[in-house]
């Protein structure tokens, strides 16, 4: 299966990589998102280590049962060969209602179908109140 663009990234290819992923996590539909990832993809996301795609499905899934109303936004930071590097900002509520921003870093690594094999995310959280958010 290959996901196209492919690497070698251009700028444009890599702005496109990237909207489609921004795109894929807006979803919140895990099983979409996993497709995107190689069987065997390696991600570090915040203090946790996963590995493949029914890693990934799991950890989605609870993911968006407790992080609500969940939107994303994606932006380039840098690109080179098979990897691109992105910033990225969130918000979700919880159950009980608290909203939260979620600031953070990704590296991405590719294979030449245009999987994502490697992605380390490092992520913090900020509660803000209703009136803060930016993503309505």
């Amino acid at each position: 299966m290959k996901k196209f663009p492919l690497p070698p990234f251009t700028l444009e290819t890599a702005l496109e990589k990237i909207q489609l992923a921004e795109d894929g996590w807006n979803s919140r539909d895990p099983e979409r998102v996993a497709q995107a990832y190689t069987i065997d993809c390696e991600w570090r996301n915040r203090h946790l280590f996963i590995n493949g795609r029914q890693e990934i499905i799991d950890f989605l899934s609870d993911k968006w049962e407790r992080e609500l109303d969940y939107k994303l936004k994606k932006e380039y930071w840098a690109h080179t060969g098979n990897r691109i590097a992105v910033r990225f900002e969130y918000e979700y509520r919880d159950v009980n209602g608290q909203w939260f921003r979620a600031y953070g870093n990704e590296n991405w690594e590719f294979d030449e179908d245009g999987l994502m094999k490697k992605r380390f995310a490092s992520i913090n959280d900020l509660s803000i109140n209703d009136s803060d958010r930016k993503f309505i």
